[in-house]
């Protein structure tokens, strides 16, 4: 089986091209920090590239900008190919099956407003309006009922 589940930050700004066919393809790279310090107490980061194809591509290049957290799904795959100096090189990429939303947009970054929810690339994400001062109203009308921090018992 060969399946990768990452959520790292961004970089930089995704790079999207487009293919001679007219096939969409984005690559990017993200940082993943590590679940444990080491020795020092400093948590270290892995850096992957990442290649994401047609809509996920699509989906990576206008959503999302250098420092954006992100989480992917997909495959890894090697290939190699011969360096200007003429040595033979290996990279190992993860390919993009999916894309999703991990943090909030900050307010005013590519668009009026923030996003509520995620979304897959496949599913074709649309952002929706959302306000500040709707926030404390988000779950009302839901069965849900607005408590102060005073009032919960932990």
């Amino acid at each position: 089986m060969n399946k990768v589940i990452l959520i790292g930050n961004l970089t930089k700004d995704p790079e999207l091209r487009t293919t001679q066919g007219g096939v969409s393809v984005c690559t990017l790279r993200i940082a993943v920090t590590r679940r444990f310090a080491n020795a020092q107490g400093v948590r270290e980061s892995d850096f992957f590239d990442v290649v994401a194809w047609r809509q996920t591509a699509d989906f990576v290049s206008r959503y999302f900008t250098k420092g954006r957290k992100i989480a992917i799904t997909g495959t890894l795959q090697n290939r190699s190919y011969e360096a200007k100096d003429g040595t033979k090189r290996t990279v190992t990429e993860v390919i993009a099956d999916e894309a999703e939303f991990v943090d909030s947009r900050p307010q005013g970054e590519r668009g009026e407003g923030g996003y509520s929810g995620g979304g897959y690339a496949e599913g074709g994400y649309a952002p929706q309006q959302h306000r500040a001062e709707d926030s404390a109203n988000d779950f009302t009308g839901q069965g849900f009922t607005q408590v102060d921090d005073d009032e919960l018992p932990f």
